[in-house]
């Protein structure tokens, strides 16, 4: 089985991360999708995360009637900051048949030579790339590459949460059972 790993932080996952993982589980030779939340993103200042469980249960409601994606939280066992090539060698030798890809936007690839043994992620793992505006890909550092010009939407987390600290709505911005459950449980106020 095919698997593409979409690495993130999902605070909170959004209508955008769906597109993408939708569009990348029926338009490639995936099998599946899984998004795989980061407890702490090395690259990311960790100040505004929501608890992993939490936005791990959001990213579980986000995708609960698609059987091509799953949520993953792999990384929740493994030491921290999570470094994609750790994470990348745990999974390959507790799922020895299954296959891995990397799914990850132009903007983070462009940024690849910075991650911890990126010259192993890239020797061993392919890489599906979707185009993010003003980041081409122009050098792919010796992996193998296929890049995707998968549907964009401009949404980030981050201004998600900062229209919930203002108390702004944020329909049509996430799945309607993950905006209920935020305001249920007074996330990222």
């Amino acid at each position: 089985m095919k698997i593409g790993l979409y690495f993130g932080s999902f605070n909170p996952i959004h209508t955008g991360h769906l597109i993408i993982a939708n569009y990348v589980a029926y338009n490639t030779d995936l099998d599946k999708v899984w998004l795989v939340v980061s407890p702490q993103n090395p690259l990311k200042p960790a100040g505004s995360l929501l608890n992993e469980h939490n936005r791990f249960h959001l990213v579980e409601l986000a995708i609960k009637d698609e059987p091509k994606l799953r949520a993953s939280n792999i990384e929740f066992s493994l030491p921290r900051p999570s470094f994609t090539i750790d994470t990348l060698t745990y999974l390959t030798e507790k799922f020895p048949t299954q296959e891995f890809t990397i799914i990850m936007g132009s903007d983070s690839f462009q940024n690849i030579t910075r991650w911890r043994n990126y010259q192993q992620i890239i020797r061993n793992y392919p890489i599906y790339v979707y185009l993010r505006p003003g980041h081409e890909v122009t050098e792919t550092h010796g992996a193998r590459v296929e890049v995707l010009k998968a549907p964009m939407l401009d949404i980030s987390s981050t201004d998600i949460r900062k229209w919930i600290q203002e108390g702004k709505s944020i329909r049509y911005l996430v799945p309607d059972n993950v905006a209920a459950y935020i305001s249920e449980n007074s996330y990222y106020r």
